[in-house]
C-alpha cells in the first residue's frame, strides 16, 4: 500500500473494569474502521492505576493495598483467553490491523505476575502476538513484571513493518535499535506521559529511525475513578485531570502530522505516504549508511527466559 491511513485514539477507559473497557474498545476500534492501522493506549485495558501506591513502602505492605491489587489483578486480561478473541473480531469488523496496550496476566502459566503489554491483530482479527514492557518504570516496578527479548516484535504486514515501544522504554538507545534493526516503518508508542516533553521524545524517535511515529495517550479525569476501589484516598491531592493526553503522529522527517491532542478524547487520523520513508534516508539511515558495526554492535537476545526450566538427563 503506498497510503496507510493511520488512527490514534485517544481516550479514556472504564477504569479496573475489564469488561466494561473491553466493550469501549472494541467501540471504538470500530468507530475508527476507516483506518488501516489503529491505535489504542498504553494500559488501556483496565487502567493505567496512577496515584496508588497499592499499599507499598520500603520493607512494608497492608491490607488494603492487597484488596486494590486483586481488584488490578482480576480485572487483566488473560492473554491467550476469550477476551483476546473479542478484541480479535473488532479488529476484524474494522478490517485494520490493530494495536492497543493492556495489562496482562500469562494465560499459558497464570503466575501470578502482570505485564504492561502491546497486543497486535491482523485484520483478519488473527492475534498476531504481543510486547511486554522491558523494564517498568519507578513505582511501576512494584506492580508489573519485566519482559524479556522474546517479545520484541516488528511485524512484516501489507502496510509495512509495523511494531514499538511502550512509554519510557522509548528513553532506552537499544531498545530502540532493536526497533530499528528490524526495519520497523510504523513505529507504536503508547505512553502514560502527557508532558509538553514527551512531543520531543517521539519527534527524535521520527527523526533518528526515519520511521512513522504514532503516540498515543489515554484521557483520564479524577471522576472516572471507581469511588469504591480500596484506597481510593490516595488520589484526593491529585488534580483533576489527571492525564490530559498528548496523542500525535509524526513523519519520517519530524513533522507532525496530526495532534498533539490534549485536554479531551478523540481520535486523530494522517494519510501516511510509504513513499516519506525512502525519501527520508537519502541522508540518514541509523541501520545503513550511517551505521558503524565496525565500531558498534548490538546483540539482542531473543530466546525466551522462563525462571524454570526442565531439561532431560
Amino acid at each position: 500500500m503506498d497510503i496507510v491511513t493511520a488512527a490514534v485514539v485517544q481516550a479514556t477507559p472504564v477504569l479496573f473494569d475489564l469488561a466494561k473497557t473491553i466493550k469501549k474498545a472494541c467501540d471504538l476500534i470500530r468507530a475508527s474502521a476507516k483506518a488501516d492501522l489503529i491505535l489504542l493506549p498504553e494500559a488501556f485495558i483496565p487502567a493505567y492505576p496512577r496515584g496508588f501506591g497499592f499499599g507499598m513502602k520500603v520493607g512494608s505492605r497492608n491490607d488494603a493495598g492487597r484488596d486494590l491489587w486483586k481488584t488490578y489483578s482480576d480485572n487483566a486480561i488473560v492473554v491467550p483467553g476469550p477476551d483476546v478473541d473479542t478484541l480479535g473480531k473488532a479488529a476484524k469488523d474494522a478490517k485494520a490491523h490493530v494495536c492497543i496496550g493492556v495489562i496482562e496476566r500469562d494465560g499459558n502459566l497464570d503466575t501470578g505476575t502482570l505485564y504492561c503489554s502491546m497486543l497486535y491483530f491482523g485484520p483478519d482479527g488473527r492475534f498476531l502476538g504481543k510486547h511486554r514492557k522491558l523494564k517498568p518504570t519507578a513505582s511501576e516496578r512494584l506492580i508489573w513484571g519485566e519482559g524479556d527479548g522474546s517479545t520484541l516484535p516488528v511485524f512484516s504486514t501489507p502496510l509495512g513493518k509495523i511494531g514499538g515501544l511502550i512509554c519510557w522504554e522509548n528513553y532506552m538507545p537499544m531498545a530502540r535499535m532493536a526497533m530499528y534493526g528490524q526495519g520497523i516503518e510504523f513505529y507504536l508508542a503508547p505512553t502514560a506521559d502527557s508532558r509538553d516533553t514527551w512531543q520531543s521524545t517521539l519527534q527524535h524517535i521520527a527523526l533518528e529511525g526515519r520511521c512513522f511515529v504514532l503516540g498515543c495517550n489515554q484521557y483520564v479525569e479524577k471522576k472516572d475513578y471507581p469511588p469504591h476501589l480500596a484506597t481510593i484516598e490516595e488520589i484526593e491531592d491529585q488534580p483533576d485531570t489527571m492525564c490530559r493526553g498528548g496523542s500525535v503522529i509524526i513523519s519520517p522527517m519530524g513533522e507532525i502530522l496530526a495532534g498533539p491532542l490534549f485536554g479531551r478524547e478523540g481520535i486523530l487520523y494522517a494519510d501516511l505516504n510509504r513513499d516519506d520513508l525512502t525519501k527520508a534516508k537519502l541522508d540518514f539511515d541509523v541501520i545503513g549508511h550511517y551505521a558503524r558495526p565496525d565500531v558498534f554492535n548490538l546483540t539482542v537476545n531473543t530466546a525466551p527466559r522462563p525462571s524454570v526450566q526442565f531439561k532431560n538427563q
